[in-house]
C-alpha cells in the first residue's frame, strides 16, 4: 500500500488498495459524508467562533467519542471470540457515581471512585467469563441487567443534575485548541492501546486466541488472563465513556445513559473490519466504524427524518455488513 495514486498504479496495485482491511470502511465513511454534503447545504461547513472550531464535522467527532472509548474495548473482547453486551450499564454506572459524588467529595475522588466503579464491572465480567467458564453474552447479560438497576437505585430513579464544579463540565464540554477535549481523550486512549498491541506481545496473543483458544492453550499462551484483560480493559473504557457523557450533559440519567450503546460498539466494530467469530481486528477500523455510526445519525437529523428511522437504517447496515462478510460474498469478491 505505498503507492496509492490511481494514474500511475498497477492492476495488482488497485487490487492491494482494494482488498485493504480499511477500504471499504473508510469509502462507506466517505460516501455518507458526500450524501450529506449534497442533501444538506454547507453540512461539511467549518467556521471558527471565540478561538473554537464549529461545524458538524466537528460535532460528528465530539459526540462520537463516548461511542469510539467503547468500540475500543469491545474490539479486543471481540477478538477473542467474545461480546460485552454490559456496556451501557457500564456507562450509566459511572457516570452516576461520577454525578453523586462530585458536588461534595470533588473531582478526583468523583473521578476515581467512577473508574474504579468500572474496574469492578470488568473484574466481575472477567470472573464469570475467564474464571467461571461462562458464555460471555450470558456473563454479561447478568451486568446489563443489574448494572442498569444499580444506577437506578443510586440515583432513586430520578435524573442528577450537577451544578458545580464547573471544572466538572471541561472533560465532556471543554475545548482545547480549538478541538472537543472529547477528541483528545479518545487519541491518547486509542494511541496508548495501539501501543499496546503493536509494542508488546499482547496483541499478538489476543489474535491467537480468538483464532484458536485451544492451540494458543498448549502453546503455553495463559488464554485465562488474555480473556481476563479485555473484559477488564473493555469495562474501563467504558467507564471514561461514561464520565464523558455525564460531564457533556451535567447529569447523571441511569435510564436513558448508554443505552444500546453495546449494540453500537458491536455495529462499529464490525463496520470496521473485525470478524464476530474473533482473530481478526483493527482498532482503527473500529474507529472508523464509530464515526460511520454517528456521521448517519447527524445526516439523519440533518434531514429532518424522525429518529425513530435511525434505528431502521442501522438495522439495513447492520444487514449489509452481515452479507459483505459472509462466505459466498468473500468467495465472490476474491475472484
Amino acid at each position: 500500500m505505498s503507492s496509492l495514486t490511481p494514474a500511475m498504479s498497477s492492476p495488482p496495485a488497485r487490487a492491494a488498495v482494494w482488498r485493504h482491511p480499511l477500504f471499504r470502511p473508510l469509502a462507506a465513511l466517505a460516501l455518507l459524508l458526500a450524501i450529506a454534503a449534497f442533501s444538506v447545504p454547507g453540512f461539511l461547513h467549518l467556521e471558527i467562533k471565540d478561538g473554537r472550531l464549529y461545524g458538524n464535522l466537528v460535532d460528528i467527532l465530539h459526540r462520537a467519542a463516548p461511542l469510539m472509548l467503547a468500540a475500543l474495548g469491545m474490539t479486543l473482547v471481540i477478538a477473542t471470540r467474545g461480546i460485552d453486551v454490559s456496556v451501557g450499564a457500564i456507562v450509566a454506572i459511572s457516570g452516576t457515581v461520577a454525578c453523586v459524588l462530585v458536588a461534595e467529595h470533588g473531582l478526583a475522588v468523583a473521578f476515581a471512585a467512577a473508574l474504579g466503579a468500572a474496574l469492578l464491572c470488568g473484574l466481575w465480567n472477567g470472573l464469570l467469563v475467564a474464571g467461571l467458564g461462562l458464555q460471555p453474552i450470558i456473563a454479561t447479560l447478568i451486568l446489563m441487567v443489574a448494572g442498569r438497576g444499580l444506577a437506578q437505585l443510586l440515583t432513586d430513579g430520578q435524573i442528577i443534575t450537577v451544578y458545580e464544579p464547573a471544572s466538572f463540565f471541561w472533560l465532556g464540554a471543554g475545548y482545547v485548541l480549538g478541538l472537543p477535549v472529547s477528541f483528545y481523550v479518545v487519541a491518547i486512549v486509542a494511541g496508548l492501546t495501539a501501543l499496546l498491541m503493536k509494542r508488546t506481545a499482547l496483541g499478538l496473543f489476543i489474535q491467537t486466541v480468538g483464532i484458536n483458544p485451544v492451540a494458543a492453550r498448549l502453546a503455553g499462551v495463559r488464554t485465562a488472563a488474555i480473556v481476563f484483560f479485555v473484559y477488564v480493559y473493555c469495562s474501563l473504557g467504558s467507564g471514561l465513556a461514561g464520565l464523558l457523557i455525564s460531564s457533556n450533559i451535567k447529569s447523571a440519567d441511569a435510564n436513558n445513559a448508554g443505552l444500546l450503546l453495546e449494540l453500537d460498539a458491536i455495529l462499529a466494530v464490525t463496520l470496521g473490519g473485525g470478524q464476530l467469530n474473533g482473530g481478526k481486528f483493527s482498532l482503527l477500523g473500529s474507529l472508523i466504524g464509530a464515526l460511520i455510526i454517528q456521521t448517519l445519525t447527524s445526516a439523519i437529523y440533518a434531514l429532518g427524518v424522525p429518529p425513530q428511522v435511525t434505528m431502521v437504517v442501522k438495522a439495513v447496515v447492520v444487514f449489509a455488513v452481515c452479507i459483505s462478510q459472509s462466505s459466498i460474498w468473500s468467495a465472490r469478491s476474491s475472484k
